[in-house]
């Protein structure tokens, strides 16, 4: 199966939740556990068990891994490992992005099967130019798995660079989100290479129905609300992938509490699956 056909089956099974795994240091410290490769196994393990069969996809973000150095990463093989073979979708939240040789060694390195840190999809970035993730989305389709664009997020410094006009009057988000659309058509029931688009950005005129999963980050903590999406998203709600993380991690470190919290979450986005 595609990781679009995966992914829409994922949803309308568990709900559209993407549970984040972020173990910082307020986290680790709230968990009773060591800012160290011993925590941050401890923590991420703990939120992989008590997650992985109850949300749509899992997603790690690697910066907390990396800041750990190698023990970190080989913490993140475990994480990946441990969570596929639950059964959960990865998505790992890397937000690469370069040209030639350089983006296939990004592409290799996460999306090739044979890699211990291959996983179902990854963020990137496509602010080099859409073209520059040409060898990233081709190999992500060759082995389906799937790729989220960062098109419109909601960190203030996004507008100066995604609501810049570029020479045929779109902003660069809406070339972004064109983009996507094009790469997916034709795809059933949803293509795989999906958006980037924060919750909390507000009211905006770009069109977000690309025929693919919308990875919405800046649900509770941040302040995204499910009404939020619901608006701002309109026709494509349905698409919709949200993604919670310290709202849910804030419950831990028992498994029972984490569950219930990602439960709760799920049930407050059903309305997005009637979409």
């Amino acid at each position: 199966m595609t990781f679009g056909a995966r992914l829409r089956e994922a949803m309308d099974a568990r709900g559209p939740l993407c549970a984040g795994i972020d173990p910082h240091p307020g986290l680790l410290d709230a968990w009773g556990m060591t800012d160290s490769a011993v925590g941050l196994e401890r923590f991420s393990l703990t939120a992989v068990e008590a997650l992985a069969g109850c949300v749509a996809a899992l997603k790690p973000q690697s910066a907390f891994f990396e800041r750990h150095g190698s023990k970190g990463i080989a913490v993140l093989e475990k994480v990946i490992a441990e969570a596929r073979g639950m059964g959960a979708i990865v998505v790992l939240d890397v937000k690469r992005g370069d040209i030639g040789s350089t983006a296939q060694a990004y592409a290799d390195a996460y999306l090739d099967p044979t890699s211990p840190l291959a996983v179902d999809a990854i963020t990137a970035s496509p602010f080099l130019g859409f073209g520059s993730l040409d060898p990233v989305i081709d190999t992500a389709l060759a082995n389906d798995a799937g790729v989220f664009v960062l098109a419109l997020t909601s960190n203030p410094e996004g507008p100066e660079v995604q609501h810049a006009k570029t020479e045929d009057g779109r902003t660069v988000a809406g070339s972004v989100l064109d983009a996507v659309a094009s790469r997916n058509a034709g795809a059933e029931p949803m293509g795989s290479i999906g958006a980037v688009v924060g919750a909390t950005i507000g009211e905006t005129r770009e069109n977000l129905e690309v025929n693919g999963p919308l990875l919405v980050p800046g649900l509770g903590a941040q302040g995204g609300t499910p009404s939020d999406v619901r608006r701002i998203f309109g026709p494509a709600a349905g698409n919709v992938l949200a993604s919670s993380s310290r709202e849910i991690l804030g419950a831990g470190p028992d498994k029972g509490s984490l569950r219930d919290a990602a439960l709760r979450t799920a049930r407050a986005l059903d309305v997005l699956a009637e979409a």
